[in-house]
């Protein structure tokens, strides 16, 4: 059973770390675009769609399941390394939120940063699953 929930986990984590990663490269393009143009109206489809259809679910079931693999696995919550690790994981949640709201500004035709900012914002989930990574595999500080 665990290793089914950790192939779970994996697929889940890769479909979101797509998003995480694309998402934002949309917002570059859609900086550049007319408001009400139809390459706006599409941008807005298509960032809507990767939200709702891909990323929302697939953070769900990653957190889900890594919880589960926490639980099953042995692993004590006061574990530092997983304390970093969960930390990690955290920031790409809140990424997740920043990424959920400049969606829904997007659809009211907002404008308020730059290409340059979404292009910027674009390595925090990077680093984050760097920082992930290495708790998972190095397990540092223990």
């Amino acid at each position: 059973m665990v290793l089914w929930v950790k192939v779970l986990h994996i697929v889940a984590v890769v479909a979101w770390m797509a998003g995480l990663f694309y998402l934002p490269r949309l917002y570059v393009y859609h900086t550049r675009l007319a408001v009400g143009s139809e390459a706006d109206r599409l941008f807005k489809v298509m960032e809507r769609r990767l939200l709702k259809a891909i990323m929302r679910p697939a953070c769900v079931v990653a957190l889900l399941a890594g919880g589960y693999l926490v639980s099953a696995s042995g692993f004590t919550w006061s574990d530092t390394w997983l304390q970093v690790k969960l930390g990690g994981v955290l920031g790409l949640v809140v990424f997740h939120g920043f990424l959920e709201n400049y969606c829904g500004k997007f659809a009211r035709g907002w404008r308020g940063r730059s290409e340059r900012y979404f292009r910027i914002l674009n390595e925090a989930p990077t680093a984050l699953l760097i920082l992930i990574v290495i708790c998972v595999v190095v397990k540092p500080f223990t």
